[in-house]
């Protein structure tokens, strides 16, 4: 072959130069050489331009996907989780606040029940979501009064199944203050050789709780590393808005509740009432990071970029639940669309979210 060299692919500015479009199953990596170890792979990446994640891998605000408890669950393993808006302004903001105010190890939404609810309705949950027990409070929800616990040994007797949990529950309850960490937890139940330790504010109201099968099956785990937290040791928490007028109400009230970044959510984000709400937003709140989007070509991008976009949101009808494509006739196929949004976010240092919904 004398001095000409042997290439066995293509270049990604050749095959994505060519003017067709590929997807993931037609294209395939060829390996590189391995110079490092596997515990000297660092995958963490900027979400945004001043927020970085351990695990490059967020929840899409969908409302069949995230809401407290998936944000939550992100953020815990190093990712991060964005909160739908398909709900009320405050629904939202509280699912916000709720992760804001979690701490890791600890139940997200303890499972509560009315003193005058029957043991019938505890055995209905039993056979639904297989919870043994449930903490009573005077509203039947986490926030309320304590006014005890009712386990499996608490009504196993008990033939009248419609009798109301004030009759069976146990009313000295041990319990631990809302700040108490995982480590404290844990000694306790070992003390006290329970199950359940409630967490209680200094008015008696339930916040929290934490179970010793919890803590079980997580020593049973691979550790999870370092969760994802903001400056003040809070788990990180982003949102999804739209560009309408009224959405203005619900930025400042997820701002209130604690919010990380917000994503202006829309297929097609390279439009006048994006750039406009964006403007709006970092005017108004200037410390809230915002990724716009979803954009599929470098001229979309960098329009939205340098109207101030800390991040973008990239893909259109990429995925199986997504039908943009179909019902709009627009898009592109997301292996091109990753190459090319990256390289022309890189040339103005923005992050991108490679959207898969």
């Amino acid at each position: 072959m004398g001095s000409e060299q042997l290439y066995d692919g293509y270049a990604a500015t050749q095959l994505f130069g060519q003017g067709v479009s590929y997807t993931y199953d037609d294209v395939i990596m060829h390996p590189g050489h391995i110079c490092f170890g596997a515990h000297e792979v660092d995958l963490s990446c900027n979400v945004t331009k001043s927020i970085k994640l351990r695990v490059p891998i967020v929840s899409s605000p969908m409302d069949t996907v995230t809401e407290a408890e998936m944000a939550v669950a992100m953020a815990t393993v190093g990712g991060m989780g964005f909160v739908h808006y398909n709900c009320t302004v405050a629904e939202q903001a509280a699912a916000v606040a709720k992760v804001k105010a979690h701490c890791p190890g600890f139940v997200v939404t303890p499972v509560c029940m009315k003193p005058t609810d029957p043991i019938s309705a505890l055995d209905n949950l039993k056979l639904t979501k297989n919870f043994s027990s449930v903490c009573v409070t005077d509203t039947g929800a986490p926030g309320g009064q304590l006014l005890g616990i009712v386990t499996s040994r608490d009504i196993d007797f008990i033939n009248d199944r419609q009798t109301p949990l004030e009759e069976v529950m146990t009313r000295e309850v041990i319990t631990a203050p809302a700040n108490t960490t995982p480590k404290a937890a844990i000694e306790l139940l070992k003390q006290n050789k329970k199950g359940k330790l409630p967490l209680v504010n200094a008015q008696g109201q339930l916040v929290g709780l934490a179970t010793r099968r919890a803590f079980v099956d997580e020593r049973q785990l691979p550790p999870q590393g370092a969760p994802s937290l903001d400056s003040q040791g809070r788990l990180l928490c982003g949102a999804a808005t739209g560009t309408r007028e009224g959405d203005k109400e619900r930025i400042a009230r997820l701002v209130e509740a604690g919010i990380d970044a917000v994503i202006l959510d829309s297929s097609q984000g390279d439009s006048t009432y994006q750039i406009q709400m964006l403007q709006y937003i970092k005017q108004n709140h200037p410390g809230l990071d915002v990724i716009c989007g979803n954009v599929v070509t470098s001229a979309q991008a960098r329009r939205l970029i340098e109207a101030g976009a800390d991040g973008l949101r990239v893909g259109m009808g990429s995925g199986s639940i997504c039908t943009t494509q179909e019902v709009r006739l627009l898009g592109a196929l997301q292996h091109p669309v990753t190459f090319l949004q990256q390289t022309a976010s890189c040339m103005i240092i923005t992050p991108c979210v490679y959207d898969y919904t």
